[in-house]
């Protein structure tokens, strides 16, 4: 199998990801998973994909993240892996829809408005 890679997006994150074959190994921006996202529950959140396919153990990935949080990082991520995972095995596409991973979630900063404060935020208005 050579290289197979995708793109997931999350709020302003853009992760870019490689899958090979290999030991389950996953590097963040040349850094171990563990050092990149300390929290246990942002690592969760990037291997949910392989943990629904039972595939942990199986891949290499290699993930280049740019922009946005941590939680839009690994959001951005779970959608990348998920979308490489299809690559690789068409069949899979079925369970990771159903639990969510290939959907983009479209939630975004809303712009701030000219003459407003902020996005929805209005100046005091004064009667008189």
């Amino acid at each position: 199998m050579e290289l197979i890679n995708a793109i997931g997006r999350r709020k302003a994150a853009v992760a870019r990801v490689y899958v090979s074959l290999g030991s389950g190994k996953i590097t963040i921006n040349k850094r171990d998973i563990a050092t990149y996202f300390p929290s246990s529950i942002l690592q969760y959140i990037v291997r949910q994909p392989l943990n629904t396919l039972e595939v942990v153990e199986k891949y290499d990935i290699k993930i280049n993240l740019k922009g946005g949080g941590f939680k839009g990082q690994s959001e951005a991520a779970r959608l990348a892996i998920a979308r490489a995972l299809v690559k690789i095995n068409p069949e899979d596409k079925k369970a990771l829809r159903a639990e969510g991973f290939m959907t983009r979630d479209s939630r975004s900063v809303e712009r701030k408005k000219p003459g407003q404060p902020k996005a929805r935020k209005r100046f005091q208005f004064s009667k008189r």
